[in-house]
């Protein structure tokens, strides 16, 4: 059984900052580090370190993608299936405080010029029963999802960033859908529900997904059918957020791949997350499921 993530490829700037910049002000950065980034390039990687056989595929441009496919290659991931584009790969500036919160603009670059065919040369390497993780940075996903459901693969989505293209989308073919409170109470159509009541109205609505809320320092409620559970967070001095959610989303999923029960699999992937956001760095923050496992909080 193979993991597919069809995502993105950033190059990431991160700069330190007192607070986020207002309207009509210049603010000066303490620092400014490079890393490797993007929603997809991060949960390959935690999909990888949580012990899954994970192929990327996705768009980058010829002449800056060296970083990102080293960063991937050093993290177990295969490579063989993202394409170069004559463009710039995408970039993100992400400001970062004191206290860890992150605030992020994204240029699409490569990752907005995946065309239907390199689609279809990408899943044509995938069969029935196979993954596919997807996220909403990339061209193309409506007509990804659509044959990749009827190649019969495992769709995970995780709809982030969330836009108007979420509704575009073929969402009765999900299986898995992995989400925010800010993400769940768009989609759910209640901005000022509770947990529980966004929760149950997505369960609604995809009957047939199993979905993960996930909460921030409050946690994540997962709901199926007739199961719900619940599971705090460990606690830890936030460094940096930047790719708590994407650790989530592939220790969750890699423990479920390789049986783990979801009460478990859920620990495995607070554990994670929380590992992650103790330090600075998206893909780099990333721990490998050794390190959760032996982890003591």
């Amino acid at each position: 059984m193979k993991v597919l993530v069809f995502g993105s490829l950033n190059i990431d700037h991160v700069y330190k900052v007192d607070h986020f910049v207002q309207p009509g002000e210049t603010l000066s950065s303490d620092d400014l580090q490079l890393f490797c980034g993007g929603k997809g390039m991060n949960q390959s990687i935690a999909f990888s370190r949580s012990g899954a056989d994970t192929w990327h595929a996705g768009a980058v441009g010829n002449s800056d993608c060296e970083m990102l496919i080293q960063g991937l290659k050093e993290a177990d991931v295969h490579t063989e299936l993202i394409q170069k584009k004559e463009a710039s790969s995408g970039h993100a500036i992400i400001q970062k405080t004191p206290e860890g919160e992150n605030s992020i603009i994204l240029f699409g670059g490569a990752n907005q010029m995946i065309t239907e065919e390199n689609a279809d040369s990408v899943l044509s390497h995938f069969t029935k029963g196979d993954y596919i993780v997807l996220q909403n940075e990339i061209s193309q996903i409506p007509y990804i999802m659509e044959r990749a459901h009827q190649i019969g693969m495992r769709i995970v989505l995780n709809p982030s960033p969330m836009n108007e293209k979420i509704f575009e989308m073929p969402l009765k073919f999900v299986d898995f859908l992995i989400l925010n409170e800010l993400e769940g109470a768009a989609l759910s159509g209640l901005p000022d529900g509770t947990h529980e009541e966004i929760l149950g109205r997505l369960m609604e609505k995809f009957p047939d997904a199993q979905i993960v809320l996930t909460l921030g320092r409050e946690g994540s409620i997962y709901g199926y059918k007739r199961e719900k559970y619940y599971q705090s967070v460990y606690p830890v001095k936030t460094v940096d957020t930047t790719a708590a959610g994407d650790t989530f989303t592939g220790f969750f999923m890699g423990s479920i791949i390789r049986g783990k029960s979801v009460e478990e699999s859920l620990r495995i992937a607070s554990k994670a997350s929380a590992i992650a956001v103790s330090r600075n760095g998206a893909g780099a923050s990333i721990p490998t499921l050794e390190e959760a496992g032996m982890h003591i909080f």
